[in-house]
């Protein structure tokens, strides 16, 4: 396991569109979330520590803003050198921690590049503004991944608050840590 740090990316920076599949083999792009104020694209997979410790995190924000936030998350990572993170697998992770929301696959790994995505989770909040989704935030979930009982900043819940209340995104956006996105050879 190699630990990586998201890269910054300008505020304001446009989503770019994608065509992935659902473990329900349902199709998704930008546009399904049309009828939503923001849209959370959290960048993931099954076998990593920080990735298993943020789904329930997720999950539980789901619960808390789903009504206006759009949420996906994506596994981009190499099932042949990861086959946890294999899309059968992902289909029964969906399952097993009864994810509410899409879980989509990256099987070419040309969306996660194009967001310059680093590691598992990289979460990215994206804010409504004339009908095209802007970075609102990129950072992490928390500050304590392994201890949900310490945390004393919830990064990511603060940016959605933020946006749901029409605030300015928040200026501390510390940068997400987990596993290296597993790249193709």
């Amino acid at each position: 396991m190699v630990l990586m740090e998201s890269t910054k990316l300008s505020l304001g920076w446009e989503a770019p569109d994608f065509s992935l599949k659902d473990t329900d083999e349902k199709v998704y792009s930008l546009s399904d979330f049309a009828d939503k104020k923001g849209l959370i694209i959290v960048f993931s997979c099954n076998h990593c520590p920080y990735a298993k410790a943020a789904w329930p995190l997720i999950i539980d924000l789901h619960h808390k803003y789903g009504k206006n936030i759009g949420f996906i998350t994506i596994n981009p990572n190499d099932e042949i050198t990861y086959p946890d993170d294999s899309f059968e697998q992902m289909k029964v992770k969906k399952v097993e921690w009864n994810i509410p929301f899409p879980y989509l696959r990256d099987e070419t790994q040309e969306v996660a590049r194009t967001y310059q995505a680093q590691c598992t989770p990289d979460p990215y909040l994206f804010k409504k503004e004339n009908g095209t989704f802007k970075l609102f935030f990129r950072g992490r979930v928390n500050d304590n991944w392994q201890n949900p009982d310490a945390v004393k900043e919830k990064n990511l819940e603060d940016a959605l608050q933020r946006l749901v209340n029409d605030d300015l995104p928040p200026k501390n956006q510390p940068p997400s840590m987990g596993c290296s996105i597993k790249w193709k050879a």
